[in-house]
């Protein structure tokens, strides 16, 4: 018996410590666990096509150089937006044009948005991301770890001010939920994004999300989760990734 008594008290100290190491994770181990279940640096080297709504979009990632592509047709003419690590460009009908800085500002950050949020949570590594944890939630009977995401100014984009929250499933480490709070041009306000049909191609974890709403401007953005929960968000719009291709490079 005392040997039985040995081996029941190390198991339960093994499990209090396995307990603990999961409550003590960070909020930058809590997003780096779930970059890599999306598919971690295989990222890093690949070359990504889907169709967004009416345009065409290819992200090429290749040893830190990136090039984000936007294609579409705009009456009789074709437009094809580049947007690289040192540059914007946009070409009409294969020819180069001048844009003015401030729409070549919104481009940019058009462009870079819907990649973005294609690839999430691929990028929230990067040097102008800070994490913060918001402690845990529990959102339709599931446990969440919240992260709480702001930018740097420095590197952070024209959109640095914006904030987000990732709320991470405590078993499988994938973005269920997100939400984030704007401020632009054409109004402020805050989205809440429902991750779903989640697929892999390729290795690389890719999902739609239903994009909500709330029509009660008191609601905090950190708030957003509990009124989803209740019911209180309203159903604005889809956001689906259509014919997603994954080429590997330098496998």
């Amino acid at each position: 018996m005392k040997y039985l008594y040995l081996v029941l008290f190390g198991l339960m100290l093994f499990n209090c410590k396995e307990e603990k190491q999961v409550v003590n994770l960070t909020a930058d181990e809590i997003i780096t666990k779930s970059i890599e279940k999306a598919g971690g640096k295989t990222f890093d080297n690949s070359v990504i096509r889907f169709d967004f709504r009416d345009k065409y979009y290819v992200a090429r990632r290749d040893k830190g150089q990136f090039s984000l592509i936007r294609m579409f047709k705009d009456g009789n003419d074709s437009v094809f937006d580049l947007l690289t690590n040192s540059n914007f460009d946009r070409f009409i009908n294969n020819s180069r044009v001048i844009i003015e800085d401030s729409l070549k500002s919104k481009f940019t950050a058009s462009v870079n948005s819907v990649h973005y949020f294609s690839v999430l949570p691929y990028g929230l590594n990067a040097e102008a991301v800070n994490k913060t944890s918001l402690g845990e939630e529990q959102i339709k009977g599931k446990d969440y770890y919240k992260i709480k995401v702001t930018f740097s100014a420095d590197g952070g984009g024209e959109d640095y001010k914006d904030v987000f929250v990732y709320w991470v499933n405590k078993e499988s480490f994938n973005v269920d939920y997100l939400a984030y709070s704007y401020n632009e041009d054409d109004g402020v306000g805050t989205r809440f994004r429902e991750a779903y049909n989640q697929r892999f191609v390729n290795g690389l974890r890719f999902v739609d999300y239903n994009n909500y709403k709330t029509e009660n401007s008191n609601v905090e953005l950190f708030d957003l989760g509990k009124a989803f929960e209740e019911n209180k968000l309203k159903l604005l719009s889809k956001i689906e990734l259509k014919n997603i291709e994954v080429e590997l490079l330098n496998q």
